[in-house]
């Protein structure tokens, strides 16, 4: 399972990428604003520096909902850097976006997935990756898990080389558990992934270990 981090924060990603496990980044706009990264030539400027810290794939998200913007805007980012996905919403025009860019080879993440049905739709037009929101799913009470496992049975069905990127991961054990279905990529916060870290049985052995070793190393 490849490991992404959802967020804009360039702290967050260098600490991320200093644990040697992660893969890529996703962003969207609601990130961006959340840093305070506004206007489109300082947003191209903050992906910029994001690719400059890690080395996997970066999802940058497009503004515009009609074809003819949504092709502007994501040739514009796939050219801004190697690792750029072109990150498309999962609507009709996105869709057609999807496979205008997969038709030239530059790479898609199709978001806000809610549905098996509109999986099978962004795989069908050569999405590289869809992103089911299973947190947002889980908000309204409905089993986002349980969409992971049915676009997993989809795509092996017919061998679709699309990769599942389980979005909206809220917490460490989401990430366990999209593992055990077999999403191929997780994106989600820092604590997601830190927290992946944390035993009581590992602090308490680590405690003893260095406890015994001072009593015969004083």
């Amino acid at each position: 399972m490849k490991f992404f981090i959802d967020t804009a924060n360039l702290g967050d990603i260098a600490e991320a990428q200093a644990l040697g496990v992660l893969d890529g980044v996703t962003t969207n706009p609601s990130l961006m604003a959340k840093e305070g990264i506004t206007g489109a030539e300082n947003i191209l400027a903050h992906y910029q520096k994001i690719c400059d810290l890690v080395d996997g794939d970066v999802s940058a998200e497009v503004i515009s909902t009609d074809f003819e913007g949504m092709v502007s805007e994501g040739e514009k980012l796939a050219a801004l850097h190697p690792q750029i996905v072109v990150k498309l919403p999962l609507i009709a025009d996105g869709i057609k976006a999807c496979k205008y860019f997969s038709d030239k080879g530059i790479r898609t993440n199709v978001t806000l997935v809610f549905s098996a049905g509109q999986a099978l739709l962004a795989a069908k037009a050569g999405a590289t990756y869809v992103s089911p929101f299973i947190g947002r799913l889980d908000d309204i009470s409905t089993d986002g898990l349980n969409l992971i496992a049915e676009i997993r049975q989809i795509y092996d069905n017919y061998a679709f080389d699309t990769q599942i990127l389980a979005a909206s991961v809220r917490h460490t054990m989401h990430v366990i558990d999209c593992a055990k279905l077999g999403a191929d990529v997780m994106t989600g916060p820092l604590s997601s992934i830190k927290g992946l870290l944390k035993h009581p049985l590992t602090d308490i052995g680590l405690a003893k270990f260095l406890e015994d070793y001072k009593k015969g190393n004083q």
